[in-house]
């Protein structure tokens, strides 16, 4: 638990009753953030009671929390005000989780786009110039995958763009092809594979389109340079 002087507050209202926690600020934070990690509300907490006015050491009444919450366990009663109500981050970590999330968003949609004109990936940087001039502004509450829909939506005008995913054909020597499931698997699936008589593997590959040149280089680093790939039209 957190110790109560280095806690802030977190807190809920609904008709008429006012609910305060004293919570962990990070590990608060982390546990609103839709891609972040799990955190146990025991960890976050600097003590597990449910306050009226937590400045005042007012504990809620059990009715009330009957009445809002249809339960008096502390940790349910947490869990609740820290998914609805409000938690009192400081600017710094505001900035820090709107950032992080920024650079989240525009890495998701760097990877999974393409520029229809050519078929080739957008560099992250493009991205990042077309959400700035979209004016788009990101949410660290809100989900990575929401918030692409809405940045993708805001850059169309601005630059050529679709999430696409694309089939490419793989050939690996036989040196090589031991490691190509565990190379493969971050990048997409494997539709297709064979071995050939000459001991190398061929396989089609479907990966998002954005990765296509990250693929051809790790599929290269692998084999030594001896990789082939060619994506399928």
């Amino acid at each position: 638990m957190v110790n109560v002087d280095d806690a802030i507050i977190a807190k809920y209202e609904s008709h008429g009753e006012h609910f305060e926690i004293l919570v962990d600020a990070d590990l608060a934070a982390e546990f609103r953030n839709p891609d972040g990690k799990d955190v146990d509300i025991e960890d976050l907490l600097a003590v597990e009671e449910i306050f009226k006015d937590s400045k005042k050491g007012d504990k809620a009444s059990q009715e009330a929390m009957e009445k809002i919450f249809e339960t008096t366990d502390p940790i349910e009663v947490s869990k609740i005000i820290l998914e609805k109500g409000q938690v009192q981050l400081t600017a710094e970590q505001k900035r820090k989780m709107q950032n992080d999330k920024r650079k989240l968003v525009i890495n998701k949609i760097a990877r999974e786009s393409i520029n229809p004109q050519n078929g080739l990936p957008h560099p992250a940087q493009r991205i990042e110039n077309a959400m700035d001039e979209a004016k788009v502004k990101v949410d660290p509450f809100i989900s990575v995958d929401q918030q692409v829909k809405t940045a993708l939506k805001a850059i169309k005008p601005l630059i050529p763009i679709r999430f696409e995913h694309v089939k490419i054909a793989v050939r690996l020597p036989s040196i090589a092809a031991g490691n190509a499931y565990n190379s493969i698997h971050p990048f997409g699936k494997i539709l297709q594979e064979e071995w050939q008589q000459d001991g190398s593997w061929v396989a089609i590959v479907e990966i998002a389109g954005g990765v296509q040149n990250d693929f051809a280089s790790k599929m290269a680093e692998i084999s030594g340079g001896e990789a082939e790939t060619k994506v399928i039209k």
